[in-house]
């Protein structure tokens, strides 16, 4: 954060949603580290209790234990607050497909309470997390916020619902928002178990067991992979920027590279093996592309960098390093 964001800051309290989470808790941790009030809305369905537990004899630590999908705990988490950082969500787009039912209760409606209970506690800014699924089967690359296809799965039409609530609330309520639409984060915290752990955590896990990952398709597919750290300064720079014309529309959070699934578990493989030898010697298994994955994704990050001052630091090389390092002591 630098000395601007902090003045903004000082003395003013921000609702993480989804606190406990991955995204969420890193944002956590770098605000109170700031000295800011943090409140964390969380229901522990996806996110984790041990991602807080440092900060719970925090002073400036507040932990709301609710559901989004309850308007009551979303008013009750919103009292006094400034500003919100929206992150809780049912991410996965296998997940939204096993269930969409469930998806859409949390995405679209308990992101319509949380606009709510924003709105009626006069919150100032309310970020939320968006999604590169949006773009859906548009095929051009990069991928630039205002031109989109049309969504590839449940998931992916609950997040562009957040976009269309987001906007409706700024024209009719005049409330400001941003939505960051995310590609492939990863890093710290992320969890490497359940049917629907992302892809580096799995990888990483699976090979510190010494099992084969599998890759689905040939390995061709390829992401705009974003470090946890670049994620966490482009939530600080949409909260506090004093940039009118930066409010109200979308950004693309990534770091504007894209690395194939092959690249990747490549990267992982040497990054691993120079604590572990034997990792260099696994192979790789292939499986079927999975239904609703898009084959490419690539970012533009431009409108990022002119309205909101965006400058990731993490391509994908070393904030696998970093991130490796992080998992080679906490996933062994």
């Amino acid at each position: 954060m630098t000395n601007n964001q902090l003045n903004v800051l000082e003395g003013k309290q921000v609702l993480i949603t989804g606190g406990a989470g991955f995204i969420g808790s890193n944002l956590c941790e770098v605000l109170l580290n700031n000295n800011v009030k943090v409140v964390c809305l969380d229901n522990f369905s996806t996110g984790k209790r041990i991602n807080i537990a440092p900060f719970l004899q925090n002073s400036n630590f507040h932990l709301v234990e609710g559901d989004i999908r309850n308007m009551d705990d979303c008013k009750n988490a919103c009292k006094n607050t400034d500003y919100v950082l929206h992150q809780a969500a049912l991410g996965s787009v296998p997940r939204s497909i096993n269930d969409p039912i469930t998806t859409n209760d949390v995405n679209v409606s308990g992101f319509l309470n949380m606009l709510v209970a924003a709105r009626d506690a006069g919150v100032k800014r309310f970020v939320y997390a968006a999604s590169s699924s949006t773009y859906g089967d548009h095929e051009a690359l990069p991928k630039v916020e205002d031109i989109i296809g049309k969504p590839l799965s449940p998931y992916a039409i609950t997040k562009y619902v957040n976009e269309l609530y987001a906007n409706i609330f700024h024209t009719t309520y005049n409330f400001d928002t941003i939505g960051l639409r995310y590609f492939n984060v990863f890093g710290k915290r992320q969890a490497p178990d359940g049917a629907y752990a992302a892809v580096i955590p799995k990888f990483v896990q699976q090979f510190i067991n010494h099992e084969s990952p599998v890759i689905n398709g040939d390995g061709s597919y390829s992401r705009d992979f974003t470090y946890i750290d670049n994620v966490v300064q482009m939530n600080l720079n949409a909260l506090t920027t004093t940039n009118k014309e930066a409010l109200n529309t979308v950004y693309n959070v990534a770091y504007g590279e894209r690395t194939t699934l092959l690249e990747l578990a490549s990267l992982l493989k040497s990054y691993l093996s120079e604590f572990d030898r034997s990792i260099a010697d696994i192979e790789i298994e292939h499986r079927n592309n999975r239904v609703g994955d898009i084959p490419h994704s690539l970012a533009s990050i431009d409108k990022a960098k002119r309205l909101l001052n965006y400058d990731p630091k993490y391509n994908i090389s070393n904030g696998l390093k970093e991130a490796v390092s992080w998992y080679w002591e906490n996933l062994k």
